[in-house]
C-alpha cells in the first residue's frame, strides 16, 4: 500500500514480513513428505511437515496474517485445516472437503488466514482420506496482544503438549479396512508429541522447568477416537483457558481431554526438583492404554518414581469434570472488552436442530450419519458449487429435518447440507443412541455448551442449560446415552463442517455441512474466492464469478 514500509526477512523455512502499519504478516513455507518413524517401536511411514513428526508448532497472535505455502510432495492429494480457528467470513481457508479442492500431488496451495479477534490453542491436521492416522498434525497457538491483558501473570515458558491414540498400521492399510466394511479395533498405544515412554525407561525429558517457576502447557488432543486423561505426578494443574475462552482458575489433579478438544494449564515448580511423568491414559475403552513422557526440574539427575497417579474411573467423573469448567466473565479476550459482555442466555432461541448420531450397514458396508443421512464427499466442494450458483448440480439442501423421527433403522448416502438463515440463534442438540464415547466440532465457530446429560433430551431439559457462564468452545463431548447442547448465532457466512471428531465415524459419513448465505452479497459479510483457488468438479475451467463489493 501506499506509504507503507514493508521489511521482508527470509529465513530457510520462512520468510516473516513485519509490517510498519497495520496487522503484520508473516510467511512459511511447508514442505509435506512422507517419512518413517516409529512411534511405538514399529518403524512405519509418517506425514511430515518439513521433516517434522508432529508438523512444526505455528504460532501467532490475535489479528495477525497467516501466510502458508504448502507443497504437497506425497503421492495423493492433501489437505490441512486449522482447527477452532473461526476464519471470520473466510470459510475459503478452512481446508475441508466441503469447502476446499485438494493440493495435488506434486502442487502447492498458499493458504491466508487471520485469527481475528482470537487467542487460544488450537492444533492442525490433515482432512483429506485418513491421513491424519499418518501424522501431518502440530499444535497451533494464538497469543494475546501485547495491549490485552490476560488474567494470570506472563509464565515463564509456554510448552504445547499434543496427546492422541495412534495405530501402528499405515493408513492406507487403515483406509482398505474402512473400505471393505469393517470397523477398526482399539489403537495400539498412546503418544505425547509423537512418543510413547514406558515407565523407568531411558526417556529424554520432554520439557525442563526451573524450581520455583510456573509455565503453561497447551494440551490438545489431537487422536482419532479416544477420550484422554491426562495428568502430571504430584503436580497440579490450574486451567486458565480452553478452546479461546479463558475460564475460572480451579486447580485439577487429571484432565479428560476429549477428541478434538484443548486446554492451556499452569503448572508450577514447587516439588523436590527430580523428574517427574505425564501420564496420558485411554478412557471409555474396553482396555486401557497409556503413555509416559518426562518433565525434568533443571538440573535433576533423579528418575521419576514408578508410581503414576491412577486414571478415573466411570463417565460421571467426567461428566461432574466438564460441569465445573465456567467461562472467565470478566477477563478481556482478544479485545479489551470482558468475555461475559455478550450475554447469550437472553437471546431468542430461532431454530433448536436436534442431531442423533446413527450406525447402520448400507449396502453390506458400516455407515454412520446424522438423523439417518451418511455424508459423502462430492467431487465438487459445496462452497463452489454454491459460490458458482450451481448448487442444485451437486447437493439438495435441508434433507434431514430439525426434529429427526423416533427410530432411524436406515442410511441414505449423499451430501447432507442444513441452510441456516444468517445471523440467527440457534439451538442444537447432539443426542447419543449409543454406549459409545462421541465428541463433536464445528467450524466457523466458537459456540456456548449449556448442557450434557444422560437419557434423550426434551424441550423441559432447557430449564438446565447453564445461560450465564458456560463456556465459549468450537469442540463438545457427547457421553454414552446422553445428550449435549450448544447455542450460537450464524454470523459467520460461509459453508461449515459439523463432524464428530471420532475419525473413523467422521470418515464413513458421521458429518454434514451448515451453509449460511449472507443476503448483501457483500464484502462486508463474507470475502470474495481468493484468485489461488484451485478449481475442481463441475467448475474447473470457469471464470470466476462478479466479484462481491
Amino acid at each position: 500500500m501506499e506509504g507503507r514500509l514493508l521489511t521482508v526477512l527470509v529465513c530457510l523455512v520462512s520468510t516473516v514480513a513485519i509490517v510498519n502499519a497495520g496487522d503484520p504478516y508473516f510467511f512459511y513455507t511447508w514442505n509435506v513428505t512422507y517419512g518413517t518413524a516409529s512411534p511405538l517401536g514399529v518403524p512405519q511411514k509418517v506425514i511430515l511437515i518439513n521433516g517434522q513428526f508432529p508438523g512444526p508448532n505455528l504460532n501467532s497472535t490475535s489479528n495477525n496474517n497467516v501466510v502458508i505455502n504448502v507443497f504437497n510432495n506425497l503421492d495423493e492429494p492433501f489437505l490441512l485445516t486449522w482447527s477452532g480457528l473461526q476464519h471470520r467470513k473466510n470459510c475459503w481457508q478452512d481446508g475441508v472437503a466441503g469447502t476446499s479442492c485438494p493440493i495435488p500431488a506434486g502442487q502447492n496451495f498458499t493458504y491466508h488466514f487471520q485469527p481475528k479477534d482470537q487467542i487460544g490453542s488450537y492444533f492442525y491436521y490433515p482432512t483429506t482420506s485418513l491421513h491424519r492416522f499418518a501424522g501431518g498434525f502440530g499444535g497451533l497457538r494464538v497469543n494475546s496482544r501485547l495491549l490485552i491483558p490476560v488474567p494470570y501473570a506472563d509464565p515463564e515458558d509456554d510448552y504445547t503438549v499434543l496427546i492422541n491414540d495412534w495405530y501402528t498400521s499405515g493408513h492406507t492399510a487403515l483406509k482398505n479396512f474402512l473400505d471393505s466394511g469393517r470397523t477398526l479395533g482399539l489403537p495400539n498405544g498412546v503418544l505425547i508429541n509423537g512418543k510413547s515412554g514406558k515407565v523407568g525407561g531411558n526417556n529424554e525429558p520432554l520439557f525442563t522447568m526451573k524450581p520455583g517457576k510456573t509455565y503453561k502447557y497447551r494440551l490438545c488432543n489431537v487422536g482419532f477416537k479416544s477420550t484422554l486423561n491426562f495428568r502430571i505426578q504430584n503436580h497440579k494443574m490450574k486451567l486458565v483457558e480452553m478452546e479461546g475462552s479463558h475460564v475460572l482458575q480451579n486447580d485439577y489433579d487429571s484432565l479428560d481431554v476429549h477428541v478434538g478438544q484443548c486446554f492451556s494449564v499452569l503448572v508450577t515448580a514447587n516439588q523436590e526438583a527430580k523428574d517427574y511423568y505425564m501420564v496420558a491414559s485411554t478412557r471409555f475403552l474396553k482396555k486401557e492404554l497409556s503413555t509416559v513422557g518426562v518433565i525434568r526440574y533443571a538440573g535433576s539427575n533423579v528418575q521419576a518414581s514408578a508410581e503414576l497417579p491412577k486414571t478415573p474411573v466411570g463417565w460421571a467423573w467426567s461428566l461432574n469434570q466438564f460441569r465445573s469448567f465456567r467461562w472467565n466473565l470478566t477477563a478481556s479476550a482478544a479485545r479489551p472488552n470482558p468475555q461475559g459482555s455478550y450475554h447469550y442466555g437472553k437471546i431468542n432461541i430461532t431454530r433448536s436442530i436436534k442431531l442423533v448420531n446413527t450406525k447402520s450397514m448400507v449396502n453390506g458396508k458400516v455407515r454412520f450419519g446424522f438423523n439417518g443421512v451418511s455424508h459423502v464427499d462430492s467431487e465438487t466442494p459445496l462452497k463452489l458449487a454454491e459460490y458458482f450458483q450451481m448448487a442444485d448440480k451437486v447437493f439438495k439442501y435441508d434433507i434431514i429435518k430439525d426434529e429427526p423421527a423416533a427410530t432411524i433403522t436406515a442410511l441414505t448416502v449423499q451430501p447432507n447440507v442444513l441452510n441456516i438463515t444468517f445471523r440467527t440463534f440457534v439451538e442444537i442438540i447432539f443426542e447419543n443412541h449409543e454406549k459409545s464415547m462421541e465428541s463433536f466440532h464445528l467450524d466457523g465457530y466458537s459456540f456456548f455448551a449449556v448442557a450434557s446429560e444422560p437419557g434423550r433430551w426434551t424441550p423441559e431439559k432447557r430449564k438446565n442449560y447453564n445461560l450465564l457462564d458456560a463456556v465459549s468452545r468450537h469442540t463438545v463431548q457427547v457421553y454414552p446415552k446422553s445428550w449435549s447442547a450448544i447455542l450460537l448465532t450464524f454470523d459467520n457466512a460461509g459453508m461449515w463442517n459439523i463432524r464428530s471428531e471420532n475419525l473413523e465415524r467422521r470418515y464413513l459419513g458421521q458429518q454434514l455441512y451448515v451453509s449460511v448465505l449472507s443476503p448483501e452479497k457483500s464484502l462486508r459479510d463474507e470475502y470474495n474466492i481468493p484468485l489461488n483457488t484451485n478449481l475442481c468438479g463441475i467448475v474447473k475451467g470457469l471464470p470466476l464469478p462478479a466479484t462481491y463489493t
